[in-house]
């Protein structure tokens, strides 16, 4: 089995956990899990207020799968004008946010990072450097000594 496939069945796995179902053999049934989620969804609707949400995202993977799993539900991911691109923004009810969206979320962006993260050290280790370990921590020097001994530093923001 391929790394990618075993990824996309881990990341359907964690679907299934949140849709609820009510024997293992519903669990088991990942085909159906998207249905109880978007049937659960509707339930909720007709019971509370549809709230507006804003989410921050802190990257472009996590982005991707938050916008990808409103769209799964049926939801319309968007942002106002003027909104930074890191912002998304979401019509839904409360209680599906705090314990479906949110959650099913944190799941499976701690799954895809902990894979990009492998993929990144891998790729960098064979064509870069076999060492991908972080920098080193080093104590602060006192000003004065770190003026006379220390080059002037530049600050690059990418």
């Amino acid at each position: 089995m391929l790394e990618e496939d075993r990824l996309v069945e881990k990341l359907r796995k964690i679907e299934t956990l949140f849709a609820r179902s009510s024997s293992d053999g519903e669990r088991a049934a990942a085909g159906n899990a998207l249905d109880r989620i978007r049937a659960r969804l509707r339930q909720l609707e007709a019971s509370e207020p549809i709230i507006e949400f804003r989410f921050s995202l802190p990257d472009p993977w996590s982005q991707s799968l938050f916008i990808a799993l409103l769209r799964r539900y049926g939801l319309k991911p968007y942002r106002h004008s003027g909104q930074r691109r890191t912002t998304v923004m979401a019509r839904v009810t409360r209680s599906f946010v705090n314990d479906t969206l949110w959650p099913e979320f944190q799941q499976l962006n701690d799954t895809l990072r902990g894979h990009l993260a492998e993929v990144t050290d891998r790729v960098i280790a064979e064509a870069i450097c076999r060492d991908v370990s972080d920098a080193e921590v080093r104590s602060e020097q006192s000003s004065e000594a770190s003026a006379a001994s220390e080059p002037l530093q530049q600050v690059l923001d990418l």
